[in-house]
């Protein structure tokens, strides 16, 4: 058969717009997944995993991003398994904190790795770590997975169809639900409230939009000791850190402030960040620094099968559906510092004021119309410079109730971290069990993570602390 008509017989499907944003001349953004295994890792399943359960989750796994005609297509090729897992080799009879710092630097090694071959090929790995950690973990997973793949939603979505119930395989890993303002309670409003709800909307609309505009194209935070400003933030090295804290006492602060869970980690993170600030140069602590708070624009409350992401009529479909907002992280005062439950609350009315704006779809809607008129390179310029304009980017995502298991590896945690961008501090956030993961990707040698986890401990302590002290539920 001549070789041109066998391409055209190729299957191939367009790539998203938001897929071809992540995989562009500008921007290159990868999703680190860490998946630690409570028992020494038994590598011998992991080619059929991936052939019978991993592949035939989604056509992207086993397809390559090629230029059609001006347009980005995904081309479905032949996948060869043994390109995508790596088994790292490291000194033998170390110290766990030796394997440690292996580990660290490994990840960050192939975190900022780019190579013209990784297009060549289907746009995933996975990396396979035989060797235990100080904090337990007897080896570890990292699934490394391009962002054009899909967004954390789907890229999640997929990892769990893969997982079981450590408990009970027969059952499905349930999550936390998504407390959200339901349809009946709307109804029931009154007209006043209706009113007044629709003209907070539109002033809130109106000052999310115009901050977001402002941000993304004339206004720099000031460099700080989180943002050093500088051009090829995302060649330079990186270190990671995680943080655990236990979700008992997360929820016991919610319950004491009468907030809610998100607004508790919020407000502990932003507070986290000033005392960094005020500790490596006290003038910051009142900088302007900005948040990017990368959002899952589905209207859903929780996780769908796999099966029904890849729906075409599904109102979750697999793929990127995400957009951003910008949050001002509140200054640090000494009226802030004595009384830290100011960040909570103020993270509280932060995120209600944004709950009451479409300012999140007015910039997904300007995306689309830039890339109608000026195409995805451009779309894609302007994300980057958006993201470097800030101090910052913020994203969670949540993780079974239950302990799950990979191929009868029960699972001792599971974080994440993106890569790609040109910030010097990204935060990523996900529950698993009862424990919240906290994880931090910063530039090195320039943010010093282990003063910054050592900050971050301490307004987790004192905010803890404040609202202990606190007789009963606060009315805000």
């Amino acid at each position: 058969m001549d070789s041109s008509k066998e391409e055209d017989e190729e299957i191939v499907y367009p790539v998203s717009p938001t897929g071809q944003y992540f995989n562009s001349t500008v921007f290159c953004a990868y999703v680190l997944c860490v998946l630690e295994s409570q028992i020494p890792i038994d590598d011998s399943p992991t080619m059929s995993l991936l052939k019978d359960v991993f592949l035939p989750i989604n056509s992207r796994f086993s397809s390559i991003m090629v230029d059609r005609n001006g347009k980005k297509t995904w081309k479905k090729v032949t996948v060869k398994l043994e390109e995508h897992i790596k088994v790292p080799v490291f000194p033998p009879l170390m110290s766990l904190q030796s394997y440690d710092k292996y580990f660290d630097d490994y990840l960050c090694r192939i975190a900022t790795e780019r190579s013209a071959e990784d297009q060549k090929k289907p746009l995933w790995d996975i990396h396979i770590i035989k060797y235990p950690k100080s904090n337990g973990a007897a080896g570890s997973l990292i699934f490394r997975l391009h962002h054009a793949l899909g967004d954390g939603y789907s890229l999640m979505g997929a990892l769990f169809s893969c997982l079981q119930r450590a408990d009970n395989p027969t059952l499905p890993l349930t999550f936390p639900m998504n407390r959200r303002l339901s349809d009946k309670k709307r109804e029931n409003e009154s007209m006043f409230e209706k009113m007044n709800s629709f003209f907070s909307s539109a002033i809130n609309t109106t000052l999310d939009f115009g901050e977001s505009l402002l941000k993304s194209t004339v206004v720099q935070d000031h460099k700080t000791p989180i943002r050093s400003g500088d051009e090829g933030i995302k060649f330079r090295p990186i270190s990671i850190t995680n943080i655990t804290f236990p979700l008992d006492y997360i929820k016991e602060i919610r319950s004491k402030l009468g907030v809610t869970v998100n607004d508790v980690i919020t407000g502990i993170i932003f507070f986290g960040i000033r005392l960094y600030m005020q500790e490596k140069n006290y003038e910051s602590r009142k900088a302007n620094s900005t948040a990017l708070v990368m959002l899952n624009t589905r209207n859903i409350a929780g996780y769908q099968s796999v099966k029904e992401m890849i729906k075409i009529d599904a109102k979750a479909p697999w793929g990127n559906r995400i957009s951003f907002l910008h949050v001002s992280i509140p200054k640090l005062s000494s009226a802030t510092f004595a009384n830290p439950l100011q960040f909570v609350f103020k993270a509280h009315q932060i995120i209600k004021m944004k709950r009451y704006s479409l300012g999140v779809l007015l910039t997904g809607s300007l995306l689309d119309m830039m890339k109608k008129f000026k195409g995805p390179e451009a779309v894609a310029r302007h994300i980057y410079r958006t993201m470097g304009n800030t101090s910052l980017s913020v994203s969670n995502l949540v993780g079974p109730v239950e302990q799950m298991a990979l191929a009868n590896h029960p699972a001792k945690d599971i974080y994440f971290t993106m890569t790609g961008d040109p910030q010097s501090l990204t935060i990523t956030i996900m529950s698993y069990m009862e424990n919240l993961n906290v994880t931090l990707k910063a530039e090195k040698g320039f943010i010093d993570e282990q003063k910054f986890k050592s900050c971050m401990e301490n307004a987790y302590e004192m905010i803890l602390k404040a609202a202990w002290d606190i007789p009963s539920k606060k009315k805000i």
